[in-house]
């Protein structure tokens, strides 16, 4: 299974997975699993830190490689399909993450409830 990860549930997995709910902690840490990081929610992630919304490890690519999670560019393919969905969500990092779990055929974690609106497999990463 390829899970991609949201935001939130990135940083929950670097730093309190405690945030997660048992089953994700499971599928996260099941080697059977695919576990992939969106480049947009590592400029999410630097652009919030920056701004002091989110702690963060200091090498947050490194922190992620030390977890064997994968890397997802972002495509024209991504793009043009994030600019194409329907306006449940205006959030365009979030949109961006939608758009590339239906053309890569993930499953996100979130715990966003708005991404059910796009009928994309979803795992809820807390109650």
């Amino acid at each position: 299974m390829e899970l991609l990860l949201d935001t939130c549930a990135v940083i929950w997995s670097l730093e309190d997975n405690s945030c997660l709910l048992p089953e994700v902690r499971k599928q996260i840490s099941d080697s059977s699993n695919k576990v992939v990081v969106s480049a947009v929610s590592v400029w999410e992630i630097e652009i919030k830190r920056k701004k002091g919304q989110f702690k963060t490890p200091d090498n947050l690519i490194q922190a992620i490689i030390d977890t064997d999670f994968s890397f997802l560019s972002i495509t024209e393919h991504h793009a043009v399909k994030a600019a194409l969905l329907p306006e449940h969500h205006k959030d365009p990092f979030d949109r961006l993450l939608i758009a590339q779990a239906i053309l890569e055929k993930m499953i996100i974690i979130t715990s966003d409830t708005q991404f059910i609106n796009y009928g994309v497999p979803l795992l809820f990463a807390t109650k």
